[in-house]
């Protein structure tokens, strides 16, 4: 993809309904307007955007060859999970983060985007690459596990913060963390949809509501995201870097292991391939209404502005034709 391309599908992310009612939100909380969206009504919006992932985590699962796909969706695992604990390490301890906003950007980029996921497979299906059938349900595998690592982190570290103190009990924590309404909806609409057939309820219901209920969340977060752009300013370079930097060295991990799932199991080069732009991607839909109920303290500004703003279109415009074209090489495709 040349410059002008990357220029347009920058614009374009500008004018996705997901930042535009962000950026909605922020003027609203400009104009002080006594707009709020009521608590009740944001409580049920969560309640549906969490269910609805869930929902379509659990119906991907159940649908593939779990048994045929077990080694990459292992791998997918530490790879969602990994670039979180990386970036902890890494990207949070940079001068004047919050760890809280850090690890929500990190979970954001530790899950998955299905519009860069489906960018991916298309790019490939346009040069007759093959690659696995299931592969797309993949997603799942990577994307709940990078939002749960970044939630307990962030948790455990407003608890350290809270309690002036190096040591919390950690299993509490995450006890409290799994039955908190992110992660317990999350997980019970995975179980649901891997256990039931909720495909009518979910098809009818939920899917068609999805987008709409997302608006009223990002409305929500640009309001949050305006009152807390001073905490932003001076920091907002690092999120800008990492946004750029970030999908590159997400997807060349996704790789590495994808090449090591194609000597051991024989996924196919364009499993490989797909496997690093899904690593490389960065949620733009299911991770920030997990992450708001997740770590309520996080500035939306920071990991929504950073994820859709500039990582998507890094992770479409750059690492989809990079990663292809790696593949090409490595296996004379």
């Amino acid at each position: 993809m040349d410059t002008s391309t990357i220029i347009s599908l920058f614009v374009h992310q500008l004018q996705s309904p997901t930042l535009g009612f962000l950026i909605a939100g922020m003027l609203i909380a400009a104009i002080k307007s006594e707009f709020r969206v009521p608590q009740p009504i944001y409580d049920f919006t969560v309640y549906m955007l969490l269910m609805t992932i869930g929902l379509e985590g659990g119906i991907a699962i159940r649908e593939a060859n779990i048994i045929e796909m077990l080694v990459p969706a292992v791998f997918c695992i530490i790879i969602g999970s990994g670039i979180v604990l990386l970036g902890y390490f890494t990207f949070a301890r940079l001068p004047g983060l919050r760890k809280d906003d850090a690890l929500a950007t990190l979970g954001l980029f530790g899950a998955v985007s299905s519009s860069t996921m489906f960018a991916g497979m298309t790019f490939l299906q346009d040069r007759g690459i093959f690659f696995e059938a299931w592969v797309p349900a993949l997603y799942p595998f990577m994307d709940i596990p990078a939002l749960v690592t970044a939630i307990l982190l962030a948790n455990i570290c407003l608890a350290k913060q809270s309690q002036s103190i190096e040591k919390v009990d950690v299993k509490a924590l995450a006890k409290e963390c799994v039955t908190g309404k992110a992660l317990t909806i999350l997980i019970f609409g995975v179980l649901l949809g891997l256990l039931t057939k909720p495909e009518p309820l979910f098809e009818t219901f939920y899917e068609p509501l999805f987008k709409g209920f997302l608006s009223v969340l990002m409305l929500t977060l640009g309001i949050d995201a305006y009152q807390r752009l001073k905490e932003l300013a001076k920091v907002a370079h690092w999120y800008a870097l990492f946004a750029v930097v970030g999908p590159m060295v997400h997807g060349m991990i996704g790789f590495g292991f994808g090449y090591l799932a194609h000597h051991l199991v024989g996924f196919s080069p364009g499993g490989v391939i797909m496997l690093a732009i899904i690593a490389a991607s960065n949620s733009d839909i299911s991770g920030p209404p997990t992450l708001r109920a997740g770590i309520p303290s996080a500035n939306p500004s920071a990991y929504i502005g950073a994820s859709t703003g500039i990582g998507t279109t890094v992770a479409i415009g750059i690492c989809v034709p990079l990663f292809t074209a790696l593949g090409t090489a490595v296996f004379n495709l």
